[in-house]
């Protein structure tokens, strides 16, 4: 889908250029505003933001648009950035030059706002509105005694504007994903990309800085609001007072600290939106598939905490995921998450599984520790980007029993790369926990 998709420009009245993409043919429009998440150029670079993207766009035509002052729209002086209305014109510009004259929509943080004035304005265009993680009013008052202090939001601004472009905003806006380095070094370069420190800091200011609380009555589609308990940028609270203030609007809460949408637990705001928008509650789709299962874990990290110290110990862990990340990468294994002090990753091969474990033990010797590695092949479940299903637990079990610095397999892994050349060392039979029948396991040699 990637590969086909171009981005086009729509012009406003005042002669800007606004970039937008369509994804999909679904049989509705789907209109999603896109401010400091990422540039609608740089969607695709983040896979969890491609398949939210994809996701969306399966059951719809996703319009996604930079407004002005970010991505490959219109660049803008700090003090020309645009703030609520300006945003909510940009949205009919971009929905006129696509042919679309009823349209639902998606969208929050700081984009929310002018969504809401767009839908309180034309109702005629709207046909439902989902607000995620939104707010009509930032600044602390009466009516939202859970906002931020107004004297404290220039500081939080400025705080922002000092270390955007390095990747640690990401770190308050979605931390699930920000685990390794990489990762980081990857969103400094989307922040860069999507907007400068003084566009993004001036425009962030301009919205906290509005009210959109008195057009809220006015909204005539049907809502649905979301918030995250969690969220570390907008409180959950913001969300049940829109929901409170919108005619028959629907508010639904969920667990999670991340505010972009994309972040963490995505199924549950796209299954909910899916259903939401075409009254179809989505069918679990469990793709089975056979793979190896590698579980590591670091050993005595509670001792080398206590020695070392925090910082110096999260420092040592970046370095670590960084190793790791580098083996998979050389080993053609695929990251699914970390799992405290270690790494659940799946091959399509059990020789590279191996040769990755033996590898990754090898080198963190450099570390100042070892590791533990435990691997079984079987069918997962695998749905979005998570895995499941009995080879996953057996893989971790087995992990359980490794000693320090040893890879150690089940013997279906060790049947599966006869002829390979590798050794192993019969470790007897063992009753791995949850696990219905014992499994004789090896452990790899040389």
């Amino acid at each position: 889908m990637t590969e086909l998709l171009s981005t086009r420009y729509a012009r406003t009245a005042e002669g800007d250029y606004l970039a937008y993409q369509v994804t999909g043919d679904g049989p509705m429009d789907l209109v999603l505003p896109i401010t400091g998440s990422a540039a609608v150029e740089l969607i695709w670079e983040e896979p969890a933001f491609g398949g939210f993207i994809s996701r969306l766009a399966s059951f719809s035509r996703l319009i996604t648009f930079d407004p002005r002052g970010f991505g490959s729209s219109g660049r803008l002086g700090a003090n020309e950035v645009p703030a609520v209305q300006a945003w909510k014109d940009d949205i009919g510009t971009v929905m006129d030059a696509v042919g679309s004259r009823r349209a639902a929509f998606l969208s929050w943080g700081e984009s929310a706002g002018a969504t809401m004035f767009f839908a309180a304005t034309y109702p005629e265009r709207v046909v439902s509105l989902v607000l995620v993680n939104a707010y009509a009013r930032y600044a602390r008052d009466e009516d939202t005694p859970w906002g931020l202090p107004a004297d404290l939001i220039p500081s939080y601004v400025t705080a922002i504007e000092q270390v955007w472009g390095t990747g640690a905003c990401i770190e308050t806006l979605a931390p699930t994903m920000v685990q390794t380095e990489e990762a980081r070094r990857r969103w400094a370069r989307i922040e860069r990309l999507t907007a400068t420190p003084d566009v993004l800091a001036a425009s962030t200011r301009a919205v906290m800085d509005s009210d959109v609380n008195p057009v809220l009555s006015a909204i005539q589609a049907p809502t649905l609001v979301i918030s995250r308990r969690g969220d570390r940028h907008v409180r959950y609270e913001h969300g049940r007072h829109i929901a409170s203030r919108i005619p028959g609007a629907r508010f639904v809460e969920l667990s999670g600290e991340d505010h972009l949408p994309f972040a963490g637990r995505t199924e549950q705001i796209l299954d909910g939106v899916e259903e939401f928008l075409t009254g179809v509650r989505p069918t679990p789709v469990l793709d089975r598939v056979l793979v190896t299962v590698l579980f590591t874990d670091i050993v005595g990290s509670t001792e080398h905490v206590a020695r070392l110290g925090d910082r110096h110990w999260r420092e040592l862990l970046d370095r670590y995921d960084m190793l790791v990340q580098r083996q998979l990468e050389r080993f053609r294994g695929r990251h699914v998450k970390t799992t405290g002090d270690g790494t659940l990753a799946t091959f399509d091969g059990p020789a590279r599984a191996i040769e990755c474990g033996r590898a990754i033990s090898a080198n963190v010797v450099d570390l100042g520790f070892e590791i533990r590695a435990g691997l079984h092949t079987g069918e997962i479940e695998a749905r979005d980007e998570d895995v499941a299903g009995m080879a996953v637990h057996i893989a971790a079990r087995v992990a359980d029993v490794a000693g320090a610095g040893e890879v150690l397999v089940s013997s279906t892994v060790k049947d599966l790369v006869a002829g390979s050349g590798i050794a192993f060392e019969d470790r007897g039979e063992h009753q791995l926990k949850g696990v219905p029948e014992a499994r004789r396991l090896f452990s790899v040699s040389g």
